[in-house]
């Protein structure tokens, strides 16, 4: 009689159940953020759509053009990619008359690396070509030690890394907060020449101070909103009218928090930012992979015992007919 379906199943998690009771992991926290941690704070509100930073950010990264249309003209990429690390995308419902507005309205949202505070890809990656600054917090990429295995992409719940397909020697590429320019005293270009203070860089801590005061702001009152770096002396700033926000500040507490902070008077849902969990996937993934594969593999070849076993019991030896 040949092994059945039922009987494998169930094989199965008998192993796995004996062995889970006797091979256990603690579950790991979520990693903390650095003191000082580097990071954005993009307020949709006050975005007006120009893209300036998407061209500031191709040009200090020596990105190239991307194109979206026949005529090929302009750059015009639609979505981050191998050629783009930072895009600005619009949501519009009905006729698009308000900003700002969820209904009959628009809105803008900012995609690039969020730089979580414990990220998915920098737990995924076999050979740390994704790493985590334990000073500025900053996710960086080393292109000299990626494999090509792309278990970034894959990790990323926010389909940050990009992967050159195009390219003879493909590499990664992403957001790396313009992590470059720091040595020489200069910021993330894309905060450096936003017009209006939709995209501010800064120390995480000041950036979280200053998006629970606009959060405080009376909806309509003209108020003043700093521009560039946040943390300099020379600082210029930009004055409009407070939006209805929505009480929230995206970034905050999403899987154990990200260093780029968002605030929008639309649902972030209708914005393309997913709805997540507190907790990181990062710190569920390596206690569960602790658990498999701790104690010497035990666990694995216990399970590959019980099914062998199982195997054997339910297949007729030829030799005995």
């Amino acid at each position: 009689m040949s092994i059945s379906r039922r009987d494998f199943l169930k094989g199965a998690l008998a192993g796995g159940t004996l062995l889970a009771a006797g091979t256990s992991a603690e579950a790991r926290e979520n990693l903390t953020m650095p003191s000082e941690a580097l990071g954005l704070l993009y307020d949709s509100t006050l975005c007006i759509g120009c893209k300036a930073c998407v061209s500031a950010c191709k040009e200090v990264n020596d990105m190239p053009p991307e194109f979206s249309d026949t005529e090929q003209l302009w750059d015009t990429p639609t979505d981050i990619s191998g050629k783009t690390l930072n895009v600005i995308k619009v949501y519009q419902d009905g006729n698009s008359a308000t900003k700002d507005s969820e209904k009959d309205g628009f809105a803008f949202m900012k995609v690039s690396c969020l730089h979580c505070v414990d990220p998915s890809c920098v737990s995924a990656c076999p050979v740390s070509a994704m790493t985590k600054d334990p000073v500025t917090g900053i996710v960086g990429y080393n292109k000299d030690a990626c494999i090509g295995c792309r278990y970034c992409v894959a990790a990323c719940p926010f389909g940050v890394p990009r992967f050159q397909y195009d390219k003879a020697l493909p590499q990664i590429s992403k957001c790396q907060l313009c992590k470059h320019r720091i040595a020489d005293g200069k910021y993330a270009a894309c905060a450096e020449v936003c017009p209006t203070g939709a995209t501010l860089y800064g120390k995480v801590k000041d950036l979280q101070t200053e998006a629970q005061r606009r959060l405080a702001l009376k909806p309509g009152d003209y108020a003043v909103f700093p521009r560039g770096n946040i943390n300099t002396h020379d600082q210029s700033s930009h004055t409009a009218k407070a939006a209805k926000y929505l009480p929230q500040i995206y970034g905050e507490k999403e899987l154990g928090g990200t260093q780029m902070l968002k605030l929008s008077a639309v649902p972030f849902e209708k914005l393309g930012m997913p709805k997540l969990p507190e907790r990181s996937y990062a710190a569920t993934s390596e206690t569960m992979q602790h658990t498999l594969y701790g104690n010497a593999l035990a666990l694995p070849l216990a399970v590959l015992g019980v099914l062998t076993y199982v195997a054997k019991r339910n297949v007729n030896d030829d030799d005995e007919k």
